[in-house]
């Protein structure tokens, strides 16, 4: 019997090469380690990309690789689970190339759940064609391409994904790798789509822009590790989040002494449209940012009901020839 992989096995004898300082270093690492915790087959295991600083990830996983065009990673990935289902798919993309002219593409694959990992990058702006504003980036942001400030409205990654009818919905962030890894993990055992949205420091373009929830000096303040079954509260406890039915949403309240008891406050149920609705709008600084496993629902998967309404296996069962010269009616059995 072989001996289980370590992180360092997944791991390619390619330079890996972004910037110095950029987030990405931190989730490849990441990733390696939650494949290996996984017990994951280099054979049987495939990272596909489409463009962008993220999308040289198959390049540094020593597995099954496709990089891929822009925006077009899902359709590749969709049609690779599909013609050979006992492959692990992991998506990489970022908030520019999944969202912007990928943003049809990663839409469907999720309404659809595929049964793959998607890791969205989101620093809030394209690096690799040197600064622009993405559809993650804030009103005001001044790049390249707004030089006076962007003034487009921002896209809330999640919110997308749970308007595009996902069942898994995640949070990670570059700087903890033990909770990225454990997200990771969490979405891989999940069969279906899961959407993890991981937040990334661009070090050139977009430095520090997570800065203000993520710097180890606010992060506990500013972070709600959410956990199924679990009372929503962070600031080492001193705060939760309670439901105020006057404006029908969340409040953040002081728990304990001089404050409201423990048993007031919600408790995480990642089974709850709604509520995983009213955590990723919270908007931050007044509302602690959500990391963790925020909506999960199984479901059967696409690629599983695809196999189920084709029980030949996708084997060939006519000729093409034939098919070419039926005539163009079609007619219910």
């Amino acid at each position: 019997m072989n001996a289980p992989l370590a992180a360092k096995d997944f791991a390619t004898d390619q330079e890996v090469r972004w910037c110095p300082g950029c987030g990405d270093y931190a989730i490849l690492k990441a990733v390696l380690k939650a494949l290996a915790d996984v017990g994951a087959n280099p054979d049987k295991t495939a990272f596909v990309s489409g463009i962008g600083c993220s999308s040289r990830f198959p390049y540094y996983v020593n597995t099954y690789g496709f990089h891929t065009i822009h925006g077009r990673a899902p359709a590749v990935a969709t049609g690779l689970k599909l013609a050979k289902p006992d492959i692990d798919v992991w998506l990489v993309t970022g908030d520019g190339d999944g969202l912007s002219i990928g943003g049809n593409h990663l839409m469907h694959v999720l309404r659809r759940n595929v049964n793959m990992q998607i890791m969205l990058f989101n620093n809030e702006v394209y690096g690799l064609t040197k600064g622009q504003y993405s559809p993650t980036s804030r009103p005001g942001m001044r790049s390249p391409s707004s030089p006076k400030g962007s003034v487009d409205a921002p896209l809330n990654p999640c919110a997308f994904a749970l308007g595009a009818n996902a069942k898994f919905i995640a949070r990670g962030v570059d700087t903890d790798a033990k909770n990225l890894v454990e997200v990771l993990k969490a979405a891989h055992e999940f069969k279906g789509a899961s959407f993890v949205e991981i937040f990334q420091n661009c070090i050139v373009y977009n430095p520090d822009v997570y800065a203000d929830f993520t710097a180890k000096k606010v992060a506990d303040d500013h972070q709600l590790h959410v956990e199924h079954g679990k009372p929503l509260v962070f600031a080492g406890g001193k705060k939760g989040l309670k439901f105020n039915p006057k404006t029908f949403g969340l409040e953040v309240v002081n728990v304990g002494e001089g404050g409201v008891p423990e048993s007031e406050l919600l408790v995480h149920d990642e089974t709850n449209l709604t509520l995983a609705n009213l955590l990723v709008h919270m908007p931050h600084p007044e509302f602690p940012m959500v990391m963790g496993v925020i909506y999960r629902q199984p479901t059967p998967s696409f690629d599983e009901a695809f196999w189920k309404a084709h029980p030949t296996g996708g084997k060939r069962t006519g000729k093409v020839a034939d098919a070419l010269r039926r005539a163009s009616v079609w007619t219910k059995k």
